[in-house]
């Protein structure tokens, strides 16, 4: 039996993908007064399907497909270009209707979706800290 199963492999990765969302989502808020900057997120879900198949915590692998291509940060949630996750995909979003600059972040729309994603990773991060507390009590023979 695995102390460290799938689930909490696949919390952590939950817990990347979503700092990496937070730290773009506050990239779009600096960019906010930025002429022509067009707004960029992650998508959770895709996010989460191109996650490599892990056989345990912290396994992961990444091959470059051509020689040009830089390698990946791996296991660190923030890396590979120096700001958002090696591995997490980071696509720009469409953004509503540019301003008279050729901005497109809507400040309202990001806020609230920084609200949600920060709502989100506190409640997996309970998730992971429960998960943690059982695996505590089974190791100490149930003495809390």
């Amino acid at each position: 039996m695995k102390i460290f199963d799938a689930t909490l492999a696949r919390l952590e990765r939950s817990l990347d993908v979503r700092l990496t969302r937070h730290n773009v989502l506050a990239g779009n808020l600096a960019n906010v007064d930025t002429p022509g900057y067009k707004p960029r997120d992650v998508n959770f879900a895709a996010a989460m399907a191109s996650a490599p198949a892990a056989s345990g915590a912290g396994s992961s692998s990444t091959e470059r497909t051509a020689a040009g291509h830089m390698a990946a940060a791996v296991g660190t949630g923030i890396g590979g270009n120096g700001v958002h996750g090696g591995d997490v995909p980071v696509n720009e979003s469409g953004g509503d209707a540019p301003t008279m600059d050729g901005n497109r972040v809507d400040l309202d729309r990001t806020m609230a979706d920084l609200a949600t994603n920060g709502m989100q990773y506190n409640a997996g991060a309970r998730v992971v800290s429960k998960k943690l507390s059982i695996l505590r009590y089974v190791v100490g023979d149930g003495q809390g």
